[in-house]
């Protein structure tokens, strides 16, 4: 390399490191703009990036030239391309994704999410919402309150957005009028009242033309006597501030381990001080000690505070994981496994009432299900409407059953302790947005017992290994019939089981149930819960049921312990189970007396990877039962 490439190096890194030093002291605000469809938000982000001179050239000469091209602004800049970056977006004008911009003045850095307005987009707005400190909630000057700015607001309310902006947008169109400025305030502020924003701030803006944007006050509005928006965004206090003055909380994101010497807890500090000698407390264990050293890439630190990365090294060996917390020893945040939480449905497949899900929370994850909808919030009314489901979009109010206890806070007081998501085991899509409220009294006061005779105890007594036999497939498949073969030929063997029939059980246990997707899916939650109980007694338990949806089949198998439950599919198709029709049921489904059958208007979802498979066209009943405990043998 050159003298000349060394010096050319040398006064670029000296650039980087001034511009580190100038900017790397500043604080972050995180905030997104919202509101109706067309009020100018896109408009709004493309004027804050223009005027705080974070476009280069090349895309100021692109943006230039695609305004006349496939703009709407005539021969001026349209502000809007900047962000509208799809090519849907660009055709229907429109904001449909999320789009996150960076850019910077002297005092603080910003990064902004441009949220878009459309109702069947509310599920990717609660995505932008959920980081943010700030929302600027734009109004067009000549429309009004919307029913979408009021969903937005609300949303924001929701999601604990405590500083709001009313960017009343498009003077310039109203020519300014401070009468029409004050009418919308004035309904904005009736309607914030009634869902709880405490206070918010108001000011007239132009986002196409500037003005109250960047700048000093604008001339064209002398009656406005309020800061402009960027003095506004510069002087708010961000969360990372008042999370400082909150306990000591770190979820713990991995144990680091580089060789026998070291071994501390890595994470990020959601709130709080901690420092070395600070007493801590382990949850949801609850073992404490005492914090040895605050370990970064830079060295040891004196103190870490809410918002850094750091490694806790402490004073004892003390059992510490993954999904576990660390907080302040003497005012440490709650455990429980039950819950009322308010859930943002973001599916387009419903809510299925008693289905498991994964509840992420922070590091947790744990196995949950959701009970039925104390009710569902009509966002344009805030009534509360009775329902039995949530459907895409819709917000409501439930209670959630996690499988084990886990760390939390309300939602009110930690987004990070009290909010999660839900994701479909199956499909491993994010299905609700959820915020924790209250823990439910019951899990509070209902402890698991210890006993002396473990399950162990109790599989050695009976020389074998519990395992569920849980046989699936369409109604007519032979399940039960091969079911009862199988467990003949264990008895022979002087093996201990017993055999859950789905008829058999619909006369005691789950009388009470009946054939709608929600009844079905506790029908077998039930039956999970009795098969594990027998494996607590050290059973071999078969199972015969139909059991239409993997998830639930999942969510058996999730319950028991490793290799213990055994799919075994009945695979017999429609058509044969159809003509076999001992019960009838196929003839009354097919007539429309009989709903939600299996196979004719219900679905059946196979299974992907059963451990067993048998074909009842080529086996007859005893080949399949031979065929089975031949494959199960091995596993004692």
């Amino acid at each position: 390399m050159t003298d000349s490439a060394y010096q050319t190096d040398a006064l670029i890194a000296e650039d980087i490191d001034a511009y580190l030093d100038q900017h790397q002291h500043k604080t972050m605000l995180r905030f997104i703009t919202c509101g109706s469809v067309d009020d100018g938000k896109s408009t709004l982000i493309g004027r804050l990036l223009y005027d705080s001179k974070m476009i280069f050239e090349d895309q100021l000469a692109a943006l230039e030239s695609d305004s006349r091209k496939v703009g709407t602004q005539g021969q001026e800049i349209d502000f809007a391309l900047l962000v509208d970056g799809l090519a849907a977006e660009r055709e229907q004008g429109i904001t449909i994704d999320v789009a996150y911009r960076f850019f910077n003045t002297e005092t603080r850095k910003f990064i902004v999410a441009d949220c878009p307005g459309h109702e069947q987009y509310t599920r990717n707005m609660v995505t932008g919402a959920s980081t943010a400190d700030l929302a600027v909630i734009l109004v067009d000057a000549r429309k009004g309150v919307l029913v979408q700015t009021r969903r937005h607001s609300y949303l924001c309310h929701l999601l604990g957005i405590r500083n709001i902006v009313l960017a009343v947008n498009k003077m310039d169109l109203v020519d300014y009028s401070r009468e029409a400025f004050d009418s919308i305030v004035a309904d904005y502020a009736e309607f914030a009242r009634e869902i709880g924003i405490e206070s918010f701030t108001a000011m007239p803006i132009s986002g196409f033309k500037g003005d109250n944007v960047t700048a000093a006050p604008s001339d064209n509005t002398p009656w406005y006597e309020g800061p402009s928006l960027v003095d506004h965004l510069e002087s708010v206090e961000v969360r990372s501030s008042v999370d400082r003055d909150k306990p000591f909380r770190m979820p713990v994101q991995w144990v680091n381990r580089p060789d026998l010497d070291f071994r501390g807890f890595a994470g990020l500090i959601a709130t709080g001080a901690v420092k070395p000698g600070d007493r801590v407390r382990v949850l949801p264990s609850g073992k404490t000690s005492a914090v040895k050293s605050i370990v970064t890439m830079d060295g040891e630190l004196d103190e870490g505070v809410a918002g850094q990365s750091v490694t806790l090294t402490l004073a004892d060996e003390i059992d510490c994981s993954r999904g576990n917390v660390v907080a302040t020893a003497d005012d440490p945040p709650q455990v429980a496994d039950q819950f009322e939480a308010t859930l943002v449905w973001l599916a387009d497949d419903d809510l299925h009432v008693g289905r498991g899900y994964w509840l992420k929370l922070g590091t947790q994850t744990v196995s949950a299900s959701v009970q039925p909808p104390k009710y569902k919030v009509d966002v344009n009314t805030f009534d509360q409407l009775a329902t039995k489901t949530l459907s895409l979009n819709e917000i409501g109010v439930a209670e959630v059953l996690a499988d084990k206890p886990i760390v939390f806070e309300p939602y009110a007081d930690s987004r990070q302790l009290g909010g999660f998501i839900l994701i479909d085991k199956v499909t491993n899509a994010t299905v609700a947005a959820g915020m924790l409220n209250f823990s439910l009294r019951r899990s509070q006061n209902v402890h698991w017992q210890a006993t002396d005779i473990s399950r162990e105890h109790h599989a050695a007594m009976k020389n074998q290994t519990p395992r569920v036999l849980w046989f699936t497939g369409l109604s007519g498949s032979g399940k039960s019939t091969i079911a009862n073969e199988v467990e003949k030929k264990l008895a022979l063997m002087n093996r201990h089981t017993f055999l859950l029939d789905g008829d058999n059980v619909r006369h005691g246990l789950n009388k009470d149930l009946g054939f709608t997707e929600a009844d079905r899916i506790e029908n077998i939650r039930r039956i999970g819960e009795v098969a594990r109980l027998m494996t607590d007694a050290g059973l071999i338990v078969l199972t015969a049921f139909i059991s239409p949806f993997r998830a639930e089949r999942q969510m058996v198998r999730d319950m028991l312990e490793d290799h213990e439950f055994v799919e075994i599919f009945v695979d017999t198709p429609l058509e044969v189970a159809e003509e076999r029709d001992v019960k009838g049921l196929y003839k009354k489904a097919r007539e429309g007396k009989l709903k939600n059958f299996t196979g004719i208007d219900s679905p059946y979802e196979a299974p992907e990877s059963p451990e067993i498979r048998v074909n009842t066209v080529e086996m007859t009943p005893e080949e399949a039962a031979n065929y089975i405990v031949d494959r199960i043998l091995p596993l004692k």
